[in-house]
């Protein structure tokens, strides 16, 4: 078992270990954002959003889940997708007159910003590499799975069995053949004791 995760492990690109980090990071924050929206909410100034903020917990969950499993691309494109939602509404609470934690606003710009260039890098290197998946599986019916052709491979079939029967044949020939010897060296030291035995007898075999 462990065998199997190292082997797992060393098969994973550079792109597929970022997304296992951006996975966990999406968990993480979606949990806060689903457990403590009004916290948030208060330290961007925009209290009242609280539900939505919860929508947006759930949503980095769902990303972050889909981000930890065999083909992360998706998941990859929906955080990205979620990035530029994120954007929007801290440009709308930028500005926003009455909002007084706009310093804490541009800070989450920064950051999502961030966040958006390494999604995006993520979600390129993940695409061509995961692209099989997506696709249809191709059609190998016309394939014998021989390279040398399927007529080959049944001559080369019936030229092996032909040898093996010869084998046997020898082999079998062989057996008879020392069974015979066996039975006449039988046969002779039966006579031989019978005329030490009998020496005026005749013994018909």
């Amino acid at each position: 078992m462990m065998h199997k995760q190292s082997s797992m492990t060393h098969s994973q690109s550079s792109s597929d270990k970022l997304a296992r980090g951006l996975g966990w990071l999406s968990l993480g924050m979606g949990l806060y954002k689903l457990l403590a929206p009004g916290k948030l909410t208060r330290q961007l100034g925009m209290q009242g959003n609280e539900n939505s903020m919860r929508a947006c917990g759930a949503r980095e969950i769902m990303s972050g889940i889909g981000a930890l499993s065999d083909n992360p691309t998706p998941a990859i494109w929906s955080r990205l997708g979620g990035d530029v939602v994120d954007l929007a509404v801290l440009t709308y609470a930028l500005k926003d007159e009455h909002n007084t934690k706009k310093e804490n606003v541009y800070l989450a710009l920064s950051v999502v910003g961030i966040l958006t260039a390494i999604d995006c890098a993520c979600a390129k290197g993940l695409s061509p590499r995961h692209a099989y998946q997506r696709g249809i599986t191709p059609d190998y019916s016309h394939r014998s799975g021989f390279p040398q052709g399927l007529a080959s491979a049944r001559g080369r079939s019936r030229f092996s069995s032909a040898r093996r029967y010869e084998r046997c044949l020898a082999l079998s020939n062989a057996l008879r053949a020392s069974a015979r010897i066996c039975e006449d060296q039988s046969n002779g030291s039966i006579k031989n004791r019978t005329r030490h035995m009998y020496p005026g007898s005749v013994l018909f075999c």
